[in-house]
Order: structure tokens, then sequence, then C-alpha cells
């Protein structure tokens, strides 16, 4: 009998049967990991097996390479604090989605454990959208597909950047730009060297179109189903909760 005990977040949950589940967790030790939970309409679930949710986790089975079983108990419920914020739950579920589509099975990622959980944990802070976009650019990093956004790409100079080139992922100055500037992505301004304090709606949206490309042709280029949905969702939120004023300015508003 093989069996493990660790923390884990939960990554997705697939109903199997009347009264079953076969759910996706990430893991601090064994990374990404597939289970069978049983009971799942009890009232010991109930609230437990929710994408985002922090959970203690025991996984067994009869052999090393089955499918195993997980029990679950529930150790911090984060999903249940955004069930109202529309742009915060779908961020919890694009971040969960995204590693349970990307991370192959049983490869450990500790990093990328202890940083989703620390992006859960920051949910409430002011610069939440900007966690969210430096934990993309973190899983890039951890699936092989760095970016340096410390240099240009063309002179070496490390000011004036403003641009990321899509077949690199390296950052471009203005003046190195200009001319290609139509084919560059933007490099928002919280991520250049002369960033301000200041964070505009604009900034959050060239954020998620740079990161969002490069999982798209680097990430899910070859999955069968490409870029997960859920990510596509949470880019759409936000392209609706920022609206134009003034042609220039964007401001939050309702979803």
């Amino acid at each position: 009998m093989e069996k493990w005990e660790d923390q884990g977040i939960i990554l997705s949950v697939r109903p199997h049967g009347e009264s079953g589940a076969v759910v996706s967790v990430i893991t601090e030790s064994y990374g990404r990991y597939v289970g069978y939970v049983r009971g799942i309409h009890g009232s010991k679930m109930r609230g437990t097996l929710e994408p985002g949710n922090k959970v203690d986790v025991i996984w067994q089975a009869r052999n090393e390479d089955g499918l195993g079983s997980f029990t679950l108990e529930l150790s911090k419920g984060y999903a249940a604090n955004y069930m109202d914020d529309a742009l915060k739950l779908g961020a919890m579920q694009s971040a969960c989605a995204l590693c349970d589509a990307a991370l192959p099975e049983r490869e450990g990622h500790p990093g990328l454990f202890n940083g989703l959980e620390a992006f859960f944990d920051n949910l409430d802070s002011e610069v939440w959208e900007i966690a969210y976009i430096l934990w993309e650019i973190a899983l890039l990093k951890e699936l092989g597909f760095s970016l340096d956004l410390t240099k240009c790409a063309g002179n070496g100079e490390t000011t004036d950047l403003i641009y990321v080139s899509p077949k690199t992922g390296r950052a471009v100055s203005q003046s190195e730009g200009a001319i290609y500037k139509d084919k560059l992505l933007i490099l928002p301004g919280f991520l250049r060297p002369e960033r301000s304090g200041d964070m505009s709606g604009a900034d959050i949206l060239d954020g998620l179109k740079m990161t969002g490309y490069f999982l798209d042709h680097w990430v899910f280029a070859h999955h069968s189903r490409g870029t997960p949905e859920a990510r596509l969702t949470l880019a759409l939120r936000f392209e609706k909760a920022f609206a134009k004023r003034d042609g220039q300015e964007l401001e939050r508003k309702e979803l």
C-alpha cells in the first residue's frame, strides 16, 4: 500500500459516478496529483471541494502508479471569501486552471505551490491585480519560459523600456522598438524601471495581454484544448471591469 500526507490546494473537481469525484490538487511536496474522493455530497465535504481551497491531503493506493484515493480536510476556505467578487474569484479560478492544465502530474513544484498560496493570501490587498500578473510570470518561469524585462533586447539599455518582444519575451526600449511598435507587446507601467506608485486599468490590461500572449503561444500552443477557459474568461471580465473615460484614463466599474 502506497501512502503519503501533505498540504494541497484544490485545482479542479470532476464528478465521477453518483457520489464521487476525481480531484486534482497541487501539493507542496509531491506536485500536482489526481485522486478519487468518495461521498462528495455529504455534509463533511460541503464547501471543501472548491478550486482554490487549501486542504490537508492523505493519498493512498495499492501501487505507486494507481489513481489512488484522497482523504481531504479543509484547512483554509479561500473560495468562500470571494463568491461575491467576480474578478477575485475569477483570478483564483484562472490560477487553479492554469496549474491544472500546464503542470505535469507528480512533478514537484514547491515554489509554485507557495506562490499560489501567497497570491490567495494577498487577494485583499490594494495591488492584488499586479500580484496575479506577477504570479503568471512566475508560472511561465517555472515552466521554462522566463521573460527578461530588465534590459533592452536591442541595445542592452535598462531605461525607457516600454515594449516586449513577442518572439523572445525580452524588453525593448522606446527608441529600438519605434519602427516595430505595432508588432510588439506593451510592457505594463508597474514592470518598467521608471515605474511610479500609481496603477491604472490600462496597466492591468497590458499586463494580462502580455502574459496571456505567452501562455497562448508558449505554454498551450500544442495543447489540444488550448488556454483554459477560466483564463480567457478572466481577461474578458477585466476588460468589462475597466471602462474608458476621456478617451485615455480607465476607471473600474461594477460588473
